[in-house]
C-alpha cells in the first residue's frame, strides 16, 4: 500500500491522479481534515485522518503501508517536529520506503526555506529507512504574482540578478513523486529536480515583453527593498523575506541545476516559461 501525506494540497492531489494512471495499488490519502477531502475517495484510494501536529493519529494511518510520500508540511518554522513525528511512525509502522520532497541543492542551499529540509534529509537518514529525496526547484506557478504584478506596474520586480531558476510545473513534480513511490526501485538516493529551460527575471521579462508587445523590463533590487515591496504588496513580513531571501539564494544558483533527471523520469519536457506566461496572461485579462 502507498501513502501519501498532504493528500488534499494541490501538490498532493496531482500525485494522486498520477498514481491512479500509474498503478493499481491501493493508495491511503493521509489528511488532516477527511470531511474536506471526501472527494478524494475512490476504489484506488482510502481518505484517513493524519495530523502532523496529533502523533496519535499517525499509527493508525500508517498501518498496513510499504511505501510513504511525505510531502513536505506548508508551515515554515513547524516542519521539523511535524516531519519527525511522521518518520518516526512510519518507522514504528514498519513502512519500508519513504519519499521525500526537498529542495534544490539542499546540501548546500543557502536559502532559508532550505534549513528545515536539511534537517529532515538527516532525520530520514538516521531511520534506517530507505528513502528517496526529491529535491524539487522551483515551480513556474510561484511567479503568477510576479506576472500578475508586472501587468500592474509595467515592471518585473525581484532581487534575483543574472541568477537562473530551474522551475518546473506542480505537475511535473506530482508526476515525478508518482513514479517514484510507485516504481520498481526503492534503493536510498536523492535527486535534484528542476526544468531543463532554466531562465532569469530579465528572460522572464522578455517573455512578458514579447507576448504582450509592451516594454516590461526587469527591476532587479536589493533583497531588503525586494522585501519591503512584497509588504507594501499585502504579504507577511515573514514570508516576504523568505521569498526576497530566496532571490538572493538564486542570484548565487541555489536554484539551478544542470540535472535532467526530472524530464528524464517523466518522459518529456517539464511545463515552460512560455507556455506559463501564456497561460498567465489569459487567467489576467
Amino acid at each position: 500500500m502507498i501513502a501519501v501525506t498532504g493528500a488534499n494540497g494541490q501538490l498532493g492531489r496531482l500525485v494522486l491522479k498520477h498514481l491512479a494512471k500509474l498503478t493499481a495499488q491501493p493508495v491511503r490519502a493521509l489528511v488532516r481534515s477527511p470531511e474536506k477531502a471526501a472527494d478524494l475517495a475512490s476504489g484506488q484510494v482510502a481518505v484517513v485522518k493524519a495530523d502532523y501536529d496529533d502523533s496519535s493519529t499517525l499509527p493508525a494511518a500508517l498501518e498496513g503501508v510499504e511505501r510513504l510520500l511525505l510531502i513536505s508540511g506548508s508551515e515554515v518554522g513547524k516542519r521539523v517536529p511535524q516531519h519527525k513525528a511522521v518518520i518516526d511512525a512510519a518507522k514504528a509502522a514498519g513502512v519500508r520506503f519513504i519519499v521525500y520532497t526537498s529542495l534544490l541543492n539542499v546540501p548546500q542551499s543557502s536559502l532559508l526555506l532550505g534549513e528545515e529540509h536539511k534537517e529532515t534529509e538527516k532525520l530520514l537518514s538516521e531511520s534506517g529507512i530507505a528513502h528517496a529525496v526529491l529535491r524539487n526547484g522551483w515551480y513556474v506557478e510561484n511567479f503568477g504574482g510576479t506576472i500578475s504584478a508586472a501587468l500592474a506596474h509595467g515592471a518585473v520586480a525581484g532581487a534575483s540578478g543574472d541568477g537562473k531558476f530551474s522551475a518546473a510545473g506542480r505537475e511535473d513534480y506530482a508526476e515525478a513523486a508518482a513514479r517514484i513511490v510507485s516504481g520498481s526501485d526503492l534503493s536510498t538516493r536523492a535527486l535534484e529536480l528542476g526544468g531543463s529551460s532554466a531562465f532569469s527575471l530579465a528572460d522572464l521579462a522578455a517573455e512578458l515583453s514579447s507576448q504582450t508587445g509592451r516594454d516590461i523590463p526587469f527591476n532587479n533590487l536589493p533583497e531588503a527593498t525586494y522585501a519591503g515591496i512584497l509588504v507594501q504588496a499585502g504579504l507577511p513580513e515573514g514570508f516576504a523575506k523568505i521569498l526576497a531571501d530566496a532571490d538572493r539564494g538564486a542570484s548565487e544558483g541555489d536554484l539551478f541545476t544542470a540535472s535532467t533527471a526530472l524530464e528524464d523520469l517523466n518522459g518529456h519536457p517539464a511545463r515552460s516559461l512560455k507556455d506559463f506566461v501564456a497561460e498567465s496572461l489569459k487567467a489576467n485579462a
